[in-house]
């Protein structure tokens, strides 16, 4: 660790369970901290041990209630802030109201430069960030972003499971995710398919056209989230059509909002592949759902941030 400034972990009431698991990658306590409400339902923080000088980490992903978690990381960065931390940063797994990050329509708001300005505001020194929904968010920011990517660790999965390169096709749901199953196509050595959509409307999505091979195939359905579950169930529907003999799904961020396990549960999905970035309580842990820790990557680039080390180094590390 750092001679200078000591190394501290905090986290709100988001995701505790994964913060618990990096502060054990860590090696450290998680800082003692109090998140309470006032009788009106204010966010009330209480800082319970000096950070006065320290790197502080706050882990807080912006995920449901999501404007309840914002709202904790926007206060509890202040409050460190105004604690004398040498620097804050915070580390958001999972970043919401990322999906409306251009107009796309006169009269629509860019939210994911909305939260980068209030998170800026609220006294970020650098921003830690895993799957961004698009890249050009990290350029919201005032500030360096060290943006990481959990490929590696999804693509290790389906390698130590014995998936054939020659058999597996991956799949991108959308054409804005190109980018992403290519890389993820060349971290398996497999070939790529790609299916383009329409949305008519917010989380409805109509399928126009199909690019790739995938009869007698196993095919990877590859996103940086699932939310309702509807892009995933119709691109499935769509794969059994052109004769693939396996579909499997993986993606970051488990927003599985609404009825979405019940949809993907009663789908041709074999499997969904998800990381813990979100919660995912016990009852909606269906048999068909794999969930993969990104506690590692997140502890070993939080050792590298605090240690003024290379994070991209530790990237090219994990796609090995």
């Amino acid at each position: 660790m750092s001679d200078q400034n000591e190394l501290k972990l905090f986290t709100g009431n988001a995701h505790p369970e994964l913060a618990q698991k990096v502060a054990e990658r860590l090696g450290i306590e998680l800082g003692r901290l109090t998140v309470s409400r006032f009788s009106d339902g204010e966010i009330r923080v209480k800082i319970e041990e000096s950070i006065r000088g320290c790197d502080v980490f706050i882990l807080q992903p912006t995920c449901a209630p999501v404007n309840e978690s914002l709202m904790e990381l926007l206060v509890l960065q202040d409050a460190f802030k105004r604690a004398s931390a040498h620097r804050v940063v915070p580390v958001i797994p999972y970043y919401g109201y990322a999906r409306q990050d251009k107009k796309l329509k006169p009269r629509e708001p860019i939210t994911a430069k909305l939260i980068a300005d209030l998170i800026m505001t609220a006294g970020a020194d650098r921003i830690f960030a895993l799957d961004l929904h698009a890249g050009q968010i990290q350029g919201f920011f005032n500030a360096p972003v060290d943006h990481l990517h959990a490929a590696p660790l999804l693509a290790r999965y389906y390698v130590e499971s014995g998936l054939k390169a020659s058999e597996t096709v991956v799949v991108s749901p959308d054409v804005g995710g190109v980018e992403r199953a290519t890389i993820f196509s060349e971290y398996l050595g497999s070939g790529l398919a790609i299916i383009a959509k329409r949305r008519p409307a917010p989380n409805q999505c109509e399928v126009t056209e199909f690019i790739g091979d995938v009869n007698h195939k196993t095919a990877i359905l590859v996103d940086d989230l699932i939310d309702t579950g509807g892009s995933a169930l119709q691109a499935a529907g769509l794969l059994a059509e052109r004769g693939a003999s396996r579909i499997l799904a993986c993606c970051t961020h488990p927003v599985l909002s609404g009825d979405a396990l019940r949809k993907l549960d009663a789908s041709p999905l074999e499997e969904i592949v998800v990381t813990d970035t979100i919660p995912i309580p016990q009852q909606k842990r269906i048999p068909k759902l794999k969930i993969l820790s990104v506690a590692p990557i997140l502890a070993d680039a939080i050792r590298r941030i605090h240690c003024h080390q290379s994070v991209s180094t530790l990237f090219e590390t994990n796609s090995q």
